[in-house]
């Protein structure tokens, strides 16, 4: 029973730690916010996969890594997986960079807000798995939400929707692959680092870089970039191991918490009454959500659907 609990305990912080790094990670950026947002992106993939490669010499997992090389051969559709991991992975981190950097914290936010609610339904979609009373009824609620958002702003809020359906179907991505997250961020890295170095090179030719023609501290950065990305990912999956997937859910809202709670405070982006009325609808939606599979919802929604007939 000790163990369990020390177990639960370390799931419990490994996971919780983990958000509260990605609700943090906005700092980061913000930290090299001169550097152009596709260079950072160049550098994130870059030293991810070189820190990535270190990890997997010092856990020594060489011999999963050749297995799952070996697997590739027989399963060719892995491949094209993983290819499709990287581009959706890397088009959520350029989204994400670039919108930090342009003051587009509390949009960022509602992505990752939103980004549950569009994993559930690509579950229905690709696993055919079924929403109940509740869980309809929060879709409607988000639904009301971002429409009550594009209609005041004149425009659909693609910055959001953009972080909430690369990074939902980055996750669909990875549940099809079942590899373990240090390598399946080494194969995802690996797809796009020729890209990236590629791009880098350009710069480099171009005298554009940016990187070594900054002060010691931004350089560093650019190289911590990719522990900025692994560690948390580790911590994640470590953490997610441990406890059930009902803890892992509501532990998940905490990154975006963090990350709006940053942009309105640090960063005084506006949080008019558009934003207010929008994040009401999608935090009672994820209520909702969270609550929809507990026993009295459940007798609730029984009722709803049923009725009692009035006796005479």
């Amino acid at each position: 029973m000790t163990n369990e609990v020390n177990t639960y305990k370390k799931g419990l912080f490994y996971t919780a730690f983990s958000y509260m790094l990605w609700g943090v990670l906005p700092l980061y950026w913000k930290l090299i916010h001169d550097v152009t947002s596709e260079e950072i992106l160049a550098h994130r993939i870059f030293w991810s996969f070189l820190f990535m490669l270190a990890l997997l010499t010092f856990f020594k997992e060489w011999p999963n890594v050749i297995d799952v090389c070996k697997k590739m051969v027989r399963q060719p559709s892995l491949v094209l997986l993983l290819i499709l991991s990287s581009v959706l992975i890397s088009i959520n981190w350029f989204v994400y960079i670039w919108s930090v950097n342009h003051e587009h914290l509390i949009e960022t936010s509602l992505g990752y807000y939103i980004n549950p609610l569009i994993s559930v339904l690509l579950g229905m979609i690709f696993f055919k798995e079924k929403l109940n009373f509740w869980q309809k009824l929060s879709y409607i609620i988000a639904g009301i939400g971002v429409l009550y958002m594009t209609i005041n702003y004149g425009q659909i809020p693609f910055i959001a929707l953009t972080l909430a359906i690369s990074f939902g179907l980055y996750g669909l991505a990875k549940k099809m692959t079942k590899l373990s997250s240090g390598i399946g961020l080494t194969f995802e890295t690996l797809v796009v680092t020729p890209i990236a170095i590629i791009y880098l090179l350009m710069l480099a030719l171009q005298g554009e870089m940016m990187f070594l023609q900054f002060d010691i501290a931004t350089n560093l950065l650019l190289i911590g970039a990719g522990v900025a990305t692994a560690v948390p990912l580790l911590l994640f999956a470590s953490g997610a191991q441990r406890i059930p997937l009902f803890m892992v859910g509501v532990l998940q809202y905490i990154a975006p918490t963090i990350t709006l709670i940053i942009g309105v405070v640090l960063y005084k982006e506006p949080f008019t009454i558009t934003e207010l009325i929008t994040f009401s609808c999608i935090w009672t939606a994820l209520l909702l959500f969270t609550l929809s599979n507990s026993r009295h919802f459940k007798k609730v929604a029984i009722k709803i659907k049923k009725p009692n007939s009035v006796e005479m």
